[in-house]
């Protein structure tokens, strides 16, 4: 959905955010090659098993999970930084499955709140790839990135400044041959999934989410197009006529899906295609504060909310997977976290375990990912955080992270809290 209501949101070309990234990278307890890591005494929950063990002992080594046990018997390196759980609660780290990050600030703002996976919907100017080669290259703890480049969308506005090739297609991408050349473009760049549009959007006063962008057959060249390199689409809708018409065409993903009707949901079941709500964008256009603030919005929020709420109602019962999504840019006004969007899940009918599986194995199924992330596994990486209570109680602890390691690398640590003695 974002972001267009508030001023002077200005974004880096991508090579200049590269450089920036490499001359100077976010603060992080670590680097690539950190030191092992040992977590003791923690309780392991995760979205397969629920609580499943405590008193754990968790070995990181090269970002990878090592060893998970109870008891004796681990092999403890002897040069480990270690980190004390004191029976508190340690999961897989959260996923964002539609972000629009695309600064380092931002990176550090989704990294801290428990975020150490991100899939892109999106940037001006490929930024989300930069930041997913920084990130592989340690200059930085993380979070991953799964890059989409730029939004496939019939007007590319101040995004034909991000490659030279798009200025042929300045003039609108309707056609199938202008359709095909951005997808190009954007798998020439790297990108690891393409975004586009089924409908407008819901975040500008003079749209309307529900009117159709494009038709099953141009979306179906979008989709053909990115299937040459085996590299799935998501599809912006919240309008029942092109969400359907996007996923006849083969998305792997309905972004939004406000106003779905039965017929597409089941549609989806059959094609096991995903939904990302982001209902808690949705709640922020009702409220003051956050990304945006319109009074047109704010009243278009208020009819949106309960029409996305029933949809997400109707997805969960119909086994539909849902994956969390706080589509923000992580700017310094926004309220929207996964955390915020896992807690509205189970306001909505789902279990906290269910919850937790959405912000954890489920988006990380949806990035193909589930072999990786997602899970407290030995072989697994190293995407781990620690919270103050039990989620399974309280699905809002997850708001109150103390640690989080990403890639194997402490990004923020803490515990122990600090005291004063008189």
């Amino acid at each position: 959905m974002p972001f267009a209501v508030r001023p002077a949101r200005v974004l880096m070309a991508s090579t200049l955010v590269f450089s920036a990234i490499m001359s100077c990278a976010l603060p992080a307890q670590g680097t690539a090659a950190a030191r092992p890591v040992v977590i003791t005494n923690a309780s392991l929950i995760d979205g397969a098993r629920g609580a499943f063990a405590t008193g754990a002992t968790v070995v990181i080594r090269d970002g990878r999970i090592v060893q998970v046990a109870t008891g004796g018997g681990i092999a403890m390196p002897s040069d480990a930084t270690i980190i004390d759980a004191r029976g508190r609660y340690l999961l897989p780290g959260l996923i964002d499955a539609h972000t629009h990050i695309a600064s380092l600030a931002s990176a550090r703002r989704a990294l801290e709140s428990g975020v150490t996976t991100i899939r892109s919907a999106s940037v001006a100017a490929f930024q989300d790839v930069a930041l997913r080669e920084a990130v592989k290259q340690g200059a930085f703890a993380g979070p991953d990135v799964v890059a989409a480049g730029v939004f496939i969308s019939p007007e590319l506005g101040e995004s034909v400044l991000a490659d030279p090739r798009l200025a042929k297609l300045a003039g609108g991408l309707q056609g199938e041959a202008e359709l095909r050349e951005a997808v190009r473009i954007n798998l020439d760049r790297g990108v690891n999934v393409i975004k586009t549009r089924g409908t407008e959007r819901a975040g500008l006063p003079n749209t309307d989410p529900r009117k159709q962008s494009y038709t099953e057959t141009q979306l179906g060249w979008i989709v053909d197009e990115a299937s040459k390199r085996n590299i799935p689409v998501m599809a912006h809708a919240h309008g029942d006529e092109g969400a359907y018409a996007a996923v006849k065409a083969g998305v792997r993903s309905i972004e939004h899906g406000t106003f779905l009707s039965d017929s597409t949901l089941q549609l989806m079941k059959q094609k096991g295609t995903y939904l990302v709500p982001t209902y808690i964008t949705v709640l922020d256009l009702t409220q003051p504060g956050g990304d945006y603030d319109d009074p047109a919005l704010t009243i278009r929020g208020n009819f949106m909310l309960p029409a996305l709420g029933e949809t997400v109602r109707r997805a969960h019962r119909m086994g539909i997977p849902i994956a969390t999504g706080a589509d923000t840019q992580y700017g310094p006004e926004s309220l929207s976290r996964i955390a915020g969007e896992a807690a509205l899940f189970v306001d909505l009918g789902m279990s906290p375990l269910e919850a937790l599986r959405s912000a954890t194995s489920v988006s990380a199924s949806l990035l193909g990912l589930g072999d990786r992330i997602g899970a407290i596994k030995e072989g697994y990486e190293a995407d781990l955080i620690l919270v103050e209570s039990n989620p399974l109680q309280n699905i809002r602890a997850l708001a109150d992270v103390l640690v989080v390691i990403s890639n194997g690398t402490i990004a923020l640590n803490r515990t122990p809290f600090a005291k004063t003695r008189m």
